[in-house]
């Protein structure tokens, strides 16, 4: 597998819903975040009107924002770009999206098990790609690993590593070989309780790789 490096960044997952702006700045003063993908969370509105101030204060900071699954919601709230998630139809969505926000947004898609999409979607002009676990993991899974340090091995375009839920699974992510790492924003009651959680994912990522 591939070192930890200055590469490995944070890259912030966030779920709409109440007492967003208090949690997200909490996150951000507690370590440096290069991306911060805004997602709908169940029962929660997810509309221009919801996520404008969201968008707009994390771009204050100069942190790109990225909108789930809607590229047109993306382009209307002049955010950085859009992610797509795994779906059958992804290369059909990533075309869509692209078409929709050309070539000044990032556009993002996550990819499934198959490495032969994953290729078509690297040459098709995708921004990273997206590699998870399987359906139903609580944590980076020994094929998701190897997809990324497959990836790394070979591929120019940048790959996040998704579901870090905790420091550990960060460092996991991280040194098979992952530009970025997506990181849930932590779901701690207190602003100091998500600081200390952020820098804990900050801290994982700050570690030399061990001796081989």
């Amino acid at each position: 597998m591939n070192d930890v490096g200055a590469a490995a960044q944070i890259y912030l997952i966030a779920d709409v819903g109440p007492n967003l702006a208090e949690r997200l700045t909490a996150a951000l003063d507690g370590a440096p975040v290069v991306t911060v993908l805004l997602r709908r969370s169940a029962g929660q509105p997810f509309d221009a009107q919801t996520l404008k101030p969201h968008v707009e204060a994390i771009q204050r900071r100069g942190i790109a924002a990225l909108v789930a699954d809607d590229a047109a919601l993306a382009r209307t709230l002049r955010a950085d770009g859009v992610h797509l998630g795994a779906s059958a139809d992804i290369a059909a969505r990533y075309a869509e999206a692209r078409e929709i926000l050309g070539t000044r947004y990032i556009v993002g898609a996550e990819v499934g098990a198959s490495r032969h999409e994953a290729m078509e979607l690297g040459e098709a002009g995708v921004d990273y790609v997206a590699i998870g676990p399987a359906a139903g993991s609580d944590g980076p899974d020994d094929d998701m690993l190897d997809r990324i340090d497959w990836w790394s091995e070979i591929f120019e375009v940048p790959c996040v590593g998704f579901a870090a839920a905790t420091a550990d699974d960060a460092r996991t992510i991280a040194e098979a070989g992952a530009d970025f790492v997506a990181c849930r924003l932590p779901r701690a009651t207190t602003a100091a309780e998500i600081r200390d959680a952020m820098r804990a994912f900050d801290a994982a990522l700050a570690l030399p790789a061990p001796a081989a």
